[in-house]
């Protein structure tokens, strides 16, 4: 259904070290970078078929998160799930919500973590535990 999913950054530097961090748990390598015509600079993390991105706001305006707004990245184990969000923490960025752990709910349970990246966008790594 997605093509890609993309985010702003205020800190290309900081977003680069941060996303290392974190997509390096779930396999991704070091981005291809981008830069625009405009001089604008954009980071692709490629893995497993998906595109993660992120950018200097092309507008020139400040980048924001979106209140409300959840990005998910599937994970293999509990363990990966918990080291995602402690690279996410040890990289700048923030822990939120309950530590990382089972959830049980009526869609299933699922091992989840939340995390905010240095520009606030949430993040949550899930495992689905069966």
């Amino acid at each position: 259904m997605f093509s890609h999913i993309m985010v702003g950054t205020n800190d290309v530097e900081k977003a680069k070290t941060f996303y290392n961090a974190v997509l390096g748990t779930l396999g991704a390598g070091e981005p291809m970078e981008n830069v625009s015509d405009s001089g604008h600079t954009r980071l692709f993390w490629i893995h497993n078929g998906g595109v993660f991105g992120v950018s200097e706001p092309i507008d020139g305006e400040p980048a924001t998160c979106a209140n409300g707004a959840t990005i998910g990245f599937a994970c293999e184990s509990f363990e990966q799930v918990k080291a995602f969000h402690d690279a996410g923490v040890a990289a700048g960025g923030t822990s939120i919500e309950d530590p990382p752990g089972l959830r049980e709910s009526s869609m299933g349970n699922m091992n989840l973590s939340y995390v905010r990246d240095p520009d606030g966008n949430k993040l949550c790594a899930m495992h689905r535990a069966g």
